[in-house]
């Protein structure tokens, strides 16, 4: 995070202010304390809505994720620690859905591949031809 906004990489920043937060308590067995305190951090973020957005990063990520990404963590017991939790696990998830794979180019295998394969099939062939019964002469 730098200043008021999310920084997810180079080309997306998001405003915390677009974030909207919720804290519930925690589930699961505890003492006194854990009936009071809302540790859990549940971090929202509509992406359909969002002006932070480009037109493309929008589509990609509704693609992916739909139009809300939420985002929910009761690992400690500190709510801002939980609270740090979430946003680092939603700029994740911003930076995979956000993520292209390089375009694959075809290449043409080499002339030394398509001998090395050529001279396997032959090998397996007369691995093969080994196996069957030898001609009788009768």
């Amino acid at each position: 995070m730098d200043g008021e906004r999310l920084r997810v990489n180079a080309q997306c920043a998001i405003a915390l202010d677009e974030l909207r937060w919720e804290f519930t308590g925690s589930g699961g067995p505890g003492g006194q304390h854990a009936n009071t305190a809302n540790t859990k951090a549940i971090v929202t973020f509509d992406v359909a809505a969002s002006p932070s957005l480009t037109d493309w990063q929008r589509v990609r990520l509704v693609e992916k994720y739909g139009s809300e990404i939420r985002v929910a963590v009761n690992t400690t017991r500190s709510q801002s620690r939980n609270r740090d939790l979430a946003i680092e696990r939603l700029r994740t998830r911003l930076i995979d859905g956000l993520h292209r794979d390089a375009p694959r180019r075809a290449t043409k295998p080499t002339k030394a591949s398509r001998e090395r394969r050529i001279d396997a099939k032959r090998h397996r062939g007369q691995t093969k031809q080994h196996r069957r019964r030898p001609a009788t002469d009768d």
